[in-house]
């Protein structure tokens, strides 16, 4: 999946399929978000008609917006140390940069978004849930803002693989801080592939695998990997993605 990355799009119908107000778990929003609470409504309600709209969310994810994107987003925040300044690189509808906002008043939060689109969706987002003076957005690549922004936490979702994303991630890390990716059941096969990626950029230290949430069916899936104090080298292409020599042409 290209950076923009977010959540799973679709061309929309003419209409939004509405969610099941019996099915929000009104507890676990009032726990996760506290008295922030109407305003991690508003954004889903932002996701469920102007994100529609745009093509930013599948309209068949609509029912599922809190469970499986506004929560499973914002879970992120029992990892994240207090204080901590946050990058999250294609960011998309903002996933998962604003829920971990709504949820974490004390984090600094910038999203990073190429598209032109999403960019103009989460500058509008941000206003209308008055998080300006806590989330910032800037457009571009994760490439483009190297240099310019960096973090103690770099986050990301549906981005890339694991052995692209560390090349895309991981310079935005200060020395010490963390790259924190959501991923799937199959992370550990996704960390075992990318491990010549890891290792090519002097990171030492394995990644961690953790399931954040309230339990182990609505919980989500994180890959934390530590940026570490020495110095981060451009990733080599694994062995399998290096380019043949061309063959000699018979004469």
């Amino acid at each position: 999946m290209p950076e923009g990355g977010g959540v799973p799009r679709e061309t929309p119908p003419p209409f939004v399929v509405p969610g099941d107000p019996a099915e929000v778990p009104l507890e676990e929003i009032t726990r996760v978000f506290g008295d922030r609470a109407a305003k991690a409504e508003a954004y889903r309600d932002l996701l469920a008609s102007a994100g529609v709209e745009r093509g930013l969310i599948g309209p068949r994810e609509v029912p599922r917006l809190w469970d499986r994107h506004v929560l499973n987003c914002a879970y992120l925040g029992e990892v994240i140390e207090k204080g901590a300044s946050v990058i999250d690189i294609g960011s998309g509808a903002g996933l998962p940069g604003i829920p971990l906002a709504l949820a974490r008043p004390d984090v600094q939060v910038r999203l990073v978004e190429p598209l032109e689109r999403r960019y103009t969706f989460l500058r509008e987002a941000i206003t209308e849930l008055d998080l300006r003076d806590q989330v910032a957005v800037a457009r571009g690549r994760a490439e483009d803002v190297r240099g310019e922004f960096s973090a103690s936490v770099v986050t990301a979702r549906a981005v890339a693989p694991l052995a692209t994303l560390y090349g895309w991630a991981l310079p935005l890390v200060v020395t010490g801080g963390h790259l924190i990716a959501i991923k799937g059941r199959s992370a550990s096969d996704e960390i075992a592939a990318a491990a010549e990626t890891l290792q090519a950029m002097g990171i030492t230290e394995a990644p961690e695998v953790l399931r954040v949430g309230p339990d182990e069916e609505s919980g989500t899936t994180v890959v934390r990997v530590a940026r570490g104090h020495g110095a981060l080298r451009s990733a080599a292409a694994p062995a399998a993605l290096k380019r043949r020599p061309p063959r000699s042409r018979r004469r």
